[in-house]
């Protein structure tokens, strides 16, 4: 990481943060207290984005609480919604998460926010906005965004709500909460380049898939050639996918 760090810096690109966004959920990591405590002698900032779904756990929060940044997922107040939309284990229960959620808001210091994800016909009517919007409160973030799926999402079926369920959604939260923001556009084109483009975009599309012109930013300021991207798709490393008039790339899930 130091090494990364150190590459791109001397290309001029700016970090905002180093971001714990892994193929997975970062909590599930025995070690994310430690490898926070390892990253300190860079001088960055930490983020975590996490579901939330193991600050019940003691271990865990203390963790977090390392971190300059975390966001909590909120995407459902009731237990029915909730296992829809975000289909967790089992033996997992939003009341106990929820639980965990106010007592860790209840000890952290730092930059603490919110994402809502909202999906048509699934958390899109009002008595869930509100009761969402309700709990959130008691958390007390910094930010509360509300976001719509902007890639290929892991279900066929899920849709991006319209623009008439977004603007409700943003007023019913802003009747509790300051600070709402809406995540709605993609995330740019402006990825920083380490010095290796194929392992740069093999990490991206890693963690999410990677729009099409966001992609051709990066290969031009590598100086390679979309022959490249070509290339890890024919191999099978790189898969291109096509969603809501978009093409998108991802690494593909048969390679590590």
């Amino acid at each position: 990481m130091k090494h990364l760090v150190e590459e791109v810096s001397r290309r001029g690109e700016h970090i905002d943060y180093i971001t714990f966004v892994p193929d997975g959920e970062p909590t599930l990591d025995v070690n994310l207290g430690l490898e926070i405590d390892g990253l300190r002698p860079l001088d960055l900032p930490i983020a975590v984005l996490t579901n939330g779904s193991l600050l019940w756990r003691e271990e865990v929060r203390e963790d977090l609480l390392k971190a300059d940044w975390v966001s909590l997922k909120v995407d459902a107040s009731s237990e029915r919604v909730w296992r829809r939309i975000n289909r967790p284990h089992r033996s997992l229960s939003l009341s106990d998460i929820w639980e965990g959620m106010r007592v860790f808001a209840g000890e952290y210091r730092r930059a603490l926010t919110t994402e809502t994800m909202m999906v048509r016909g699934v958390n899109d009517d009002e008595a869930e906005l509100k009761a969402i919007a309700d709990f959130i409160s008691e958390l007390n973030p910094h930010r509360a965004y509300i976001a719509v799926p902007t890639r290929p999402p892991a279900e066929s079926w899920i849709e991006p709500v319209d623009e008439e369920a977004l603007n409700m959604a943003y007023q019913i939260f802003r009747e509790h909460l300051d600070g709402v923001e809406l995540l709605v556009g993609f995330e740019g084109e402006d990825f920083a380049y380490s010095g290796d483009v194929e392992r740069d975009i093999l990490s991206v599309t890693s963690v999410h898939p990677m729009r099409e012109e966001a992609l051709r930013a990066l290969i031009q300021k590598a100086g390679a050639e979309w022959s490249l991207v070509e290339e890890l798709v024919e191999t099978g490393r790189l898969r291109r996918v096509e969603y809501k008039g978009g093409r998108f790339y991802l690494r593909h899930l048969g390679f590590r």
